[in-house]
């Protein structure tokens, strides 16, 4: 820091007072008190700030000097009082003496807080400044694929939940999914959709989710799913939107406008049976009668089935890519020896509204197909026993074998094996000498049914 001095002008006296004799001026003034001089604050005040050049470097100290008391002000040639120039890396400043008058209590506490406003102001003209940042780019990203259909008596809204916020970065602070409805007029298009304040401006909220504790909700898989029934009427049309709304309490853009035509859907499907097959599922069911609203069905209707592995976690799409015409379905995409939950929907045409679910049904597939007969068997009499061999079966499910006797050629066998044997080899020793035996072989497959197949050719030897 470096100063210069500045003079500056005496102040001015009255001329009458200028022109008298000092002993005449000190007897026509009453006597008073004598006061001390005016309160100075001692030059240099000197501070030093970062140049904003030089931000990358590591700040300098703050030094700050002053001195309290009365303090005879600093003169220049000729007497006159001076001022300093105070220069930092923010400019130059100047300084004059302050005319404070003492004894004052607080005049410690007044300069001492003039010098930090001082030292306040020149930090804020020379901090460094960051890239600004506006904060709608904080908001979380608007949906982008909301949809909704009507579902018996309600209207069903789905859509993805965002992941991301307006400038791209990560949301991982999603608290809460506010959705909006609004009933359209007429039959032209829905009016756009405008934030305002904490909502959306012509709109009611019918719903707020929390991400967390979504019931009645369903938040599954990055999908959110919400039913509305409350407040709505058949025959009028809906457009709705939804609000994302992050843990700070920010809110997103409205998503895209989703509108429907609450029409009455066709009441659930009636009579649905499921019979279970080998790996296959058939299931018949009889039409509606009835509309939700109570009137006739207006024509044909179709249908779709759904199918899940438990009664607690409904399917939410179809087996069928296109919708069903037929009271009928055969479902082959299952596996034996699994219990299915089935439910059939009805539909006024493609696209048109979906009924509620038909009561659920269960059904479990079951192997219903034995191994193929063992072939090559052959008997060999020895003494005491008759030795019997034949081919391995070739099924991968093949659970084993059931080795079967009898004293009369084709008929009266019986088992000689308590459970399925794994081996393609069977000695009988409970014979007896010189009597003639004749045997059979099974395959035994590992179904919950235990699929036997039907007895091999027949084998007989005679015990020597």
């Amino acid at each position: 820091m470096s100063g210069r001095d500045v003079p500056l002008a005496q102040p001015r006296r009255p001329a009458a007072e200028a022109s008298a004799p000092r002993s005449t001026r000190s007897a026509a003034r009453p006597p008073v008190a004598r006061r001390p001089g005016p309160l100075l604050l001692r030059p240099p005040l000197a501070f030093r700030l970062p140049h904003p050049a030089r931000s990358r470097r590591a700040p300098a100290p703050l030094r700050l000097t002053f001195r309290s008391g009365p303090t005879p002000p600093a003169r220049g040639p000729g007497g006159a009082p001076v001022v300093r120039r105070a220069e930092s890396a923010c400019g130059s400043a100047e300084t004059s003496p302050s005319r404070i008058t003492r004894p004052r209590p607080e005049v410690g506490s007044i300069r001492g807080a003039l010098v930090l406003v001082l030292v306040g102001l020149a930090l804020v003209a020379c901090g460094r400044r960051g890239p600004l940042v506006a904060p709608e780019r904080r908001l979380p990203a608007a949906v982008q694929d909301l949809a909704v259909a009507v579902e018996g008596p309600a209207a069903v809204l789905t859509w993805t939940l965002p992941t991301k916020r307006v400038d791209g970065s990560p949301l991982k602070d999603l608290a809460r999914l506010d959705v909006f409805r609004r009933e359209e007029p007429g039959e032209g298009p829905p009016r756009p959709a405008v934030a305002s304040g904490r909502g959306v401006a012509g709109f009611e909220r019918v719903a707020a989710v929390r991400v967390e504790e979504p019931a009645p909700a369903r938040v599954e898989g990055g999908r959110a799913t919400v039913t509305d029934a409350e407040g709505i009427e058949f025959g009028r049309r809906y457009t709705y939107v939804v609000l994302s709304v992050d843990a700070r309490g920010r809110m997103s853009p409205p998503s895209n406008r989703a509108t429907v035509a609450f029409l009455a859907a066709p009441r659930p499907p009636e009579g649905l049976r499921a019979t279970a097959g080998d790996r296959e599922v058939r299931l018949a069911w009889q039409p509606p009668a009835t509309l939700e609203d109570g009137s006739p069905v207006p024509g044909p209707l179709v249908y779709q089935v759904f199918r899940s592995d438990s009664p607690d976690r409904p399917a939410t799409r179809p087996l069928n890519p296109e919708p069903l015409t037929s009271l009928s379905f055969t479902d082959l995409g299952v596996r034996n020896d699994v219990t299915y939950v089935y439910t059939v929907r009805a539909l006024l045409g493609p696209g048109g509204p979906v009924g509620r679910a038909s009561e659920a049904v269960q059904a479990t597939p079951e192997d219903l197909t034995p191994p193929a007969a063992p072939r090559n068997l052959s008997a060999v009499a020895a003494p005491g026993a008759i030795l019997l061999a034949w081919a391995a079966g070739t099924e991968p499910d093949l659970a084993g074998y059931h080795v079967y006797r009898s004293t009369a050629p084709g008929r009266g066998y019986e088992r000689l094996t308590a459970a399925p044997q794994s081996e393609i080899t069977y000695q009988d020793t409970a014979v007896t000498k010189g009597r003639t035996y004749h045997y059979v072989v099974t395959a035994v497959d590992r179904s919950r049914r235990a699929n036997e197949s039907v007895p091999s050719s027949e084998a007989s030897a005679t015990v020597r």
